[in-house]
């Protein structure tokens, strides 16, 4: 588990490292370069710069040991973390895409919105590429590492680099189409912010479900099932109940075997279906194995 949060905890600190050298540039280029998706995308940026604060505080209370009032880990505070993630996420869109609106709606009624300059081109371009790279850095660990939270933060980057993309066409449009197409650097903004509201809502979506004590996918169950009932000896399984806790899983089942064999017999077995299960889906699962004989038939 120490080698797990402090893998995390790099890949995170990395993370938060580009932001901030990214929400200064933009900041910067955003009101020197007359650009407010510039402006807006800073913003999108300082949001990430957040998230990846959140995740630092709430993998490490993530990864402490079980105590007597939290009989069950702590794995949940992750899900929370990545579901704070999912929210700011949504919420820093709506606010993109409000601001877009109120910029278009001044520029239809005639007011002269300003030419960006070459600065914020160039820092679009910066953006773009450093937060692509940070994102299949940061996937690729979250992957490895099982940790929502982490992949989370990794599509919060790739958002990111997509509002910098939208940020790029309109900066660029507004700079060398001409004074009437000014409008397309805040529409950038709108188009991009439905995309970060998108990826929010996607992150937010199975937090709520872990939360409100969702069953496993119906593969995920049917394979724990398969692994039970391959132990010589146990029959069928039935009343399977499962849930996710954080990084790891819990499941509780009822193993039906033959009901002569010893008690020490039957709890070898039971010890088997566990380690099967746990090699399959993480050592910290948390497996409850009930032993019930086979009816004999009369």
């Amino acid at each position: 588990m120490e080698a797990r949060e402090k893998e995390i905890y790099t890949v995170t600190l990395i993370g938060s490292g580009v932001n901030a050298a990214l929400v200064l540039l933009k900041f910067i280029a955003g009101f020197a370069g007359r650009s407010s998706a510039m402006v807006a995308d800073a913003v999108h940026s300082l949001s990430d710069f957040i998230t990846d604060a959140i995740v630092l505080v709430f993998v490490k209370i993530a990864g402490k040991p079980k105590d007597r009032s939290h009989e069950y880990g702590h794995g949940k505070y992750e899900t929370l973390a990545t579901m704070i993630i999912g929210v700011l996420l949504v919420a820093v869109g709506i606010g993109l895409m409000a601001g877009g609106i109120m910029s278009v709606l001044r520029s239809i009624h005639g007011e002269a919105l300003p030419r960006p300059t070459m600065l914020a081109l160039v820092v679009a371009v910066v953006s773009i590429v450093s937060k692509e790279w940070l994102y299949r850095y940061t996937i690729r660990a979250g992957r490895r590492l099982d940790s929502q939270a982490v992949v989370a933060n990794a599509w919060h980057h790739r958002s990111d680099a997509v509002s910098s993309l939208g940020t790029l066409a309109g900066i660029a449009g507004a700079m060398f189409l001409g004074e009437r197409w000014r409008i397309l650097d805040p529409l950038a903004a709108i188009v991009v912010s439905v995309f970060i509201i998108k990826s929010g809502y996607d992150i937010v979506r199975p937090c709520i479900s872990e939360l409100l004590e969702a069953s496993l996918p119906e593969d995920k169950q049917r394979k724990i099932e398969e692994l039970v009932t391959a132990v010589p000896g146990i029959v069928y399984v039935h009343n399977l109940r499962t849930r996710r806790i954080g990084n790891g899983i819990a499941v509780d089942l009822h193993a039906k075997m033959d009901g002569s064999i010893t008690l020490a017999e039957a709890h070898e077995k039971a010890t088997a279906a566990e380690k099967a299960i746990k090699a399959a889906f993480g050592e910290n699962s948390l497996i409850n194995i009930h032993m019930e004989p086979v009816e004999k038939k009369s």
